[in-house]
């Protein structure tokens, strides 16, 4: 990504770019930067856009072979095509000698790296990979814009935020702005208003769930399950999320026990401190073989359910009711 804003910052445009990666916030901020400088906003002759599979690759090659009009450059904007995941041997030998005027912007959410197409383009070109933030770049990040709506919040609040809205930047954005509109005339924001307004995502209802689980709350873990099921969320998809959260806990808590601290848990498991956070403390509630047998427990349910032995609904509720004793 480093390059990509030297490369905005310069002016020195690569003619192919790839932008992916899970952050799609970030993804969609560069795409318009890009786009904006490489065409004028005002220039819709100069720019054509393509979405989805089935992209002809001839008609690629046929507009980046026609001269931009009155202008210096004509650009191509290629969103979620699938190229970068098949075979598209013709596009990838076209690109090893793209037209002077002409530039390519791919954005796609997955890529093989391995393709002849990947590395054309990172051969010819620049590739930015968007990954998920880290909790304290996300935390300047949102600094930022609550300095600028002259806001403060306290470090506990801000952490309760995003163990709501988890760590995707559009869901931190949406939820913020909810946020501010809510404490407009107030200049701090409390646990408060977070909890009056701020949506807890599905993930994250999971682990309120778990909490349940391990303070044997029995009635409150299928409360959040009901709730759940309410918002259309599939029971197999749930007890997949029960699973994972049950695997990482147990992850946290075997590294936690060789003496591995917070941060270092969190960089080996590629997750948030305050995720380390909850973890460590669901972890005091269950030992070693209950972590391992709920997460069992779940595997052998979700087998179960694909043959037929468990209603997939009836399943999740008694591995709540199991793991709540």
């Amino acid at each position: 990504m480093k390059n990509l804003v030297q490369d905005l910052k310069t002016g020195n445009f690569k003619h192919i770019y790839l932008l992916t990666g899970e952050e799609v916030y970030l993804r969609n901020q560069y795409k318009k930067k890009l786009q904006e400088a490489l065409v004028s906003p005002e220039d819709t002759v100069n720019i054509n856009f393509y979405q989805g599979k089935g992209i002809s690759v001839q008609e690629l090659i046929d507009q980046a072979e026609t001269m931009p009009f009155f202008s210096e450059r004509r650009l191509l904007v290629i969103e979620d095509s699938g190229f970068f995941k098949s075979a598209s041997p013709e596009l990838a030998e076209y690109l090893e000698q793209v037209p002077e005027t002409t530039y390519f912007l791919f954005v796609e959410n997955d890529v093989d790296k391995r393709g002849k197409l990947y590395k054309t383009v990172k051969k010819n070109g620049g590739i930015a990979e968007f990954s998920s933030q880290t909790e304290d770049t996300l935390m300047r990040w949102i600094l930022g814009i609550l300095k600028k709506e002259q806001k403060n919040i306290t470090r506990s609040t801000m952490e309760l935020f995003l163990e709501k809205t988890g760590t995707d930047m559009n869901q931190i954005s949406m939820e913020l702005e909810k946020l501010l509109s809510y404490t407009l005339g107030k200049e701090i924001i409390t646990a408060e208003d977070v909890e009056a307004v701020c949506t807890t995502q599905t993930v994250n209802q999971i682990f309120e769930m778990i909490n349940a689980m391990a303070q044997k709350n029995q009635r409150r873990a299928l409360d959040l399950y009901y709730d759940l099921l309410a918002l259309k969320e599939a029971p197999m998809r749930i007890l997949y999320l029960i699973a994972r959260q049950f695997n990482q806990i147990m992850q946290i808590s075997e590294l936690s026990s060789q003496g591995v601290g917070r941060e270092a848990i969190a960089e080996k498991l590629g997750i948030q401190s305050f995720i380390v956070r909850n973890g460590l403390r669901y972890a005091r509630s269950f030992s070693q073989e209950q972590l391992r047998y709920a997460v069992e427990t779940a595997v052998q349910t979700e087998t179960d359910v694909k043959t037929g032995k468990l209603d997939e609904k009836l399943a999740v509720e008694l591995v709540i009711v199991e793991m709540s004793k």
